[in-house]
């Protein structure tokens, strides 16, 4: 017989025996895998902490900061018509901007037009929030160093405005009682507010100087009265340098192509009128349709001001400009000179060679006014700005070229979401 006691000169060699259908893991094999793991968690902390103390890591956004030389201007609403022109204009004149926009009016495809114009770091960043969520907006200013603020974010269809007025007193009014708030606990002091002739109604003496009474008929003009009142009385115990801006239709588009009006399909009943007439052009509607033929006017039709949106542009950064802190500036912008929607309707048809186009004349739309349009001296005399862009034809042949070049406007707004 073999001694069970005989002890074994060879160790016995580690192995794993099935267990169930599993196998067995030595604990020690076990405990060096997890070793590893925590090793390398380890330096990965490590490599963190050395990157976040580094200087590059630790290098603040440029626009988190006040720089010599560069004006940082917030433009709200800047994903828009007239707020992306606004933008290119402050961009073209070496300004750092930050365009705050909701999209449900604007369009990215055009902060993509100024992004691949402008890619420099620290010229211009794009922030996708909406102005009547007070944490977004706080969390904005406590992010950037503003210099200051171009304020277009704003709903602006007379028709619509009639239709939804909370809508319209949401978003004009209430929001911009939460950017005021903002700029007072940021130290934000300047100010160039985008703000309409609606507010003055329907005057009984034209042209409408800035001492017309403001007696808005439309909710969209009440908004917006209500919203230059705001900023007044909070002038009253402020240095904020205020320039309050009312100005009449707005037409045209950058003269180089590289923006244009692409406002949303299903708004185009209470589009401008502009818009109205290229889609006619363009085949997408049957016609063009307007809207009062028995007002107290030469032909009938409502007479505006219409205004080219390089000119308006130009105010704004003229505005900017001459803003000094402790002063309000309220001006309107505007040619001077009234035309008839008649007269549109054929200044149109000729820009778009679509001399067939079809016109339909109703009722007249609720809100509308028989005749606005400015006295411009104020500013020509304070700001030293009056309109250059005064050819209605040659205006809308801009606009056309764009409009003809872009059929499905800059695309969907939201796809790069």
């Amino acid at each position: 017989m073999l001694n069970a006691s005989r002890s074994r000169t060879q160790p016995r060699p580690n192995r794993s025996h099935p267990l169930g259908g599993m196998d067995y893991v030595d604990p020690k094999k076990k405990n060096g895998v997890i070793g590893k793991i925590l090793l390398a968690a380890g330096l990965t902390a490590i490599c963190i902490l050395m990157l976040k103390q580094s200087q590059s890591f630790n290098t603040p956004s440029p626009f988190s900061r006040h720089e010599t030389g560069v004006t940082h201007v917030l433009v709200t609403g800047g994903a828009g018509y007239i707020g992306s022109h606004a933008a290119l204009r402050l961009l073209k004149d070496s300004h750092r901007v930050t365009i705050v926009d909701n999209l449900s009016r604007g369009n990215l495809g055009a902060v993509k037009v100024l992004q691949d114009m402008f890619p420099e770091p620290g010229r211009l960043q794009f922030i996708y929030a909406d102005l009547g969520d007070p944490k977004a907006v706080n969390k904005i200013f406590a992010e950037n160093a503003f210099d200051a603020v171009m304020h277009f974010a704003a709903v602006a269809y007379v028709g619509e405005s009639t239709l939804d007025p909370l809508k319209y007193y949401h978003n004009i009014t209430s929001n911009t009682l939460g950017i005021m708030e903002a700029m007072s606990a940021y130290n934000v002091n300047t100010l160039i507010y985008s703000s309409t002739c609606a507010t003055y109604g329907e005057p009984e003496k034209m042209p409408i100087t800035e001492e017309t009474p403001q007696l808005p008929i439309n909710p969209y003009g009440k908004a917006k009265k209500m919203a230059e009142d705001i900023i007044l009385d909070f002038h009253k115990n402020s240095d904020m340098a205020v320039m309050i801006l009312r100005y009449f239709n707005v037409i045209g588009s950058d003269p180089e192509g590289r923006l244009g009006e692409a406002p949303r399909p299903e708004l185009r009943e209470h589009g401008r009128i502009s818009g109205a007439c290229f889609d006619a052009a363009r085949g997408i509607t049957n016609g063009l349709k307007v809207r009062g033929t028995d007002y107290k006017t030469p032909d009938g039709t409502c007479i505006r001001d219409y205004i080219d949106v390089t000119d308006l542009v130009d105010a704004h950064v003229k505005a900017l400009n001459k803003a000094k802190p402790g002063h309000v500036g309220i001006y309107n912008v505007g040619t001077g000179r009234g035309r008839s929607v008649k007269e549109f309707v054929e200044a149109c048809k000729k820009a778009t060679g679509a001399g067939s186009i079809k016109v339909e004349y109703l009722a007249r739309r609720p809100g509308d006014y028989a005749e606005v349009f400015s006295d411009p001296s104020k500013i020509l005399r304070e700001l030293n700005w009056s309109a250059q862009y005064t050819d209605l034809e040659k205006s809308l042949r801009v606009a056309w070229r764009w409009q003809k070049s872009h059929r499905n406007g800059y695309g969907s707004s939201m796809a790069s979401i």
